[in-house]
């Protein structure tokens, strides 16, 4: 008796898992946080740690604060998904008088920021503090622009800072501005 030979042949597919990678990009945010005075950081820092904790890459930089001799080389990274850095600087900037030193390291931070944004490395980015540095001279106000235009489609950014440029609150999606409701 003749046996015959069953041959079968498997293919295998991969399934995509789509959560990754959605069918559809969602075009990200530009967002202006503005106040009169500066001590409105933990709404915003609120915001951030809540996406961050989702999962979703975070960066928050720091312009004007220093005092910890970090810049970018040393991010604080909280949890796994955000990565906060500053200034390379012994101190906190209020003036538009920076040394050498400072205004390099600013240089250095302002570079470097653009630099893993446009990777693609984050989907949150809070430029802390940043109509200051404009409103100081240290930050060119075009360039902010021209950032804000080459970024990811999908990046969300969030500006903060009082007396936020015109320019800038003229592309923004959503501006919230604080206020305080009573008198200390």
């Amino acid at each position: 008796m003749t046996q015959a030979k069953l041959m079968v042949s498997q293919v295998e597919t991969p399934i995509p898992d789509v959560s990754l990678h959605p069918a559809h990009s969602i075009e990200g945010l530009v967002q202006v946080f503005t106040c009169t005075h500066r001590s409105f950081f933990t709404n915003v820092m609120a915001q951030a740690l809540r996406i961050a904790g989702q999962g979703t890459p975070v960066l928050v930089v720091q312009f004007l604060k220093g005092g910890i001799a970090q810049g970018y080389e040393h991010p604080v990274q909280l949890g796994q998904s955000l990565d906060w850095i500053r200034c390379n600087l012994s101190r906190c900037i209020d003036t538009p008088v920076l040394d050498d030193d400072e205004q390099k390291s600013l240089e250095e931070l302002w570079l470097y920021t653009q630099d893993v944004v446009c990777q693609g490395k984050y989907e949150l980015v809070v430029l802390d503090e940043l109509s200051l540095a404009i409103t100081f001279g240290l930050i060119s106000e075009g360039d902010v622009l021209a950032f804000l235009k080459k970024r990811p489609r999908n990046v969300d950014v969030i500006l903060t800072g009082p007396e936020m440029p015109r320019s800038l609150l003229d592309v923004a999606d959503q501006i919230t501005e604080l206020r305080r409701s009573h008198q200390p």
